[in-house]
């Protein structure tokens, strides 16, 4: 990189303008001025009386001052008022005015500065006017005041009008500048949303099928172990508990099916929908609504027979009267109860178990505890993830509730849990 910041091989602009094509201008213009006040310098040479070459020299000196105008246009446009006695200097005091009209100087100073142009330009006008042209004096005024008027008024004008588009332009690229930035924040913001959606739902997913599945399997693994026990001894039972795991097996892998089929369906392009826009539903609404039809509070009685069914021995306790509950409230109740038992399968074989439903006003309260292990049951050896009771209580806590686990003084572990009603 060089010292001004450009590119290494491209020079920059120098000094204080900002573009080559401005230095270029500025510079030509004040050449032109220079050869125009050269040009003019030897009349006010003889006029003055001096030698022709401080004339020319002057004039050279006050035509370049002509390169100042974006740096100082005060300083150019004081220039010009000061050599107007002289007659010379046109160019510079047009593309002075022009100048100082259209930068950022206080409107109050380039409106006394065009004033005095047009003043000095009208007594100049006036007094050459009237000692080279013997004429009626008020024509002579009016010359004057036309001439003036004509080398005054049009650059302030275009000048301001160049100004406040220039202004205008930099206000709307800032508008611009300032909405892009804004459209570019609302867009990574947007990707953050959908992004914690897709990690939402994943982690929904998850939840649901470690629910699904976990549960039917370890009521598996523990009939099998107890088929393994008993096959020898007592072969009606043996089929009974045989029976259970096909049936088992069969649940879960139906169960699997449907939310496997909900993933595929939610996975396909989109394609132009049959119906207006404002009534399609999204995949993220239709996947959640898949997940409203799961069990309810109604099937805990068939969850818990099929714990007992599997040799555990469960009591169920329901205090007050059911009522209407929200689907996605008798959902995580009932993955709450599921989700205890199987880990009471997997941690307290031969454990009595006591599953507490109490309805409430407002909120509906489930608790699921265990006694200790009376040290007979084998280990089904069930592994775990340790992501049941994290589970749980993201669901429940998802929902507003409370949710409450750990072991209790007789030995064994209680999960309890309140959700509400709405």
């Amino acid at each position: 990189m060089t010292s001004t910041g450009d590119v290494e091989g491209r020079a920059g602009p120098p000094l204080w303008w900002a573009r080559r094509r401005d230095a270029v201008v500025d510079v030509g213009l004040g050449a032109v001025s220079a050869v125009e006040c050269a040009w003019e310098g030897v009349a006010f040479a003889g006029e003055a009386g001096v030698p022709t070459a401080v004339g020319v020299l002057f004039g050279l000196l006050v035509g370049a001052t002509l390169v100042l105008r974006r740096r100082w246009p005060v300083a150019v446009v004081l220039v010009g008022i000061a050599v107007a006695p002289a007659a010379m200097g046109f160019l510079l005091g047009v593309v002075g005015l022009y100048t100082l009209a259209s930068s950022e100087v206080p409107r109050r100073i380039t409106a006394t500065l065009a004033s005095m142009t047009l003043a000095a330009t009208f007594v100049v006008m006036y007094l050459r006017t009237r000692s080279d042209v013997e004429a009626d004096h008020l024509l002579v005024v009016a010359l004057s005041g036309f001439v003036a008027v004509a080398l005054t008024v049009p650059p302030v004008l275009f000048g301001l009008y160049i100004g406040a588009r220039r202004r205008l332009m930099e206000s709307l690229q800032e508008r611009a500048d300032s909405l892009e930035r804004e459209l570019s924040l609302l867009a990574d913001r947007a990707e953050e949303r959908a992004e914690w959606a897709r990690k939402e739902e994943r982690t929904r997913i998850a939840r649901e099928m470690h629910d699904v599945v976990a549960h039917r399997v370890s009521l598996m693994v523990v009939h099998a172990a107890a088929l393994e026990a008993i096959a020898a001894k007592d072969p009606a039972r043996a089929a009974k508990n045989a029976a259970l795991v096909g049936d088992m097996g069969r649940q879960a892998l139906t169960e699997l099916r449907e939310m496997l089929g909900v993933l595929r369906a939610a996975e396909q392009p989109v394609r132009p929908p049959l119906r207006p826009a404002a009534q399609a539903r999204p995949v993220s609404v239709a996947l959640a609504g898949s997940f409203d039809d799961g069990p309810s509070l109604d099937e805990l009685e068939v969850l818990v027979g099929q714990s007992r069914a599997a040799g555990m021995a469960v009591e169920m306790v329901v205090h007050g009267e059911g009522a209407a509950y929200a689907a996605e409230v008798e959902q995580t109740a009932y993955r709450v109860v599921q989700e205890a038992l199987t880990n009471c399968h997997k941690h307290a074989p031969g454990a009595r178990v006591t599953v507490r439903l109490a309805h409430r006003d407002r909120e509906v309260a489930m608790q699921v505890v265990n006694g200790p292990c009376d040290g007979k049951a084998a280990e089904p050896g069930l592994p775990s993830g340790g992501n049941g009771l994290v589970g749980m209580r993201e669901r429940v806590l998802g929902l507003g509730g409370v949710f409450v686990s750990g072991p209790t003084d007789e030995g064994g572990f209680k999960v309890s849990a309140v959700l509400p009603a709405g």
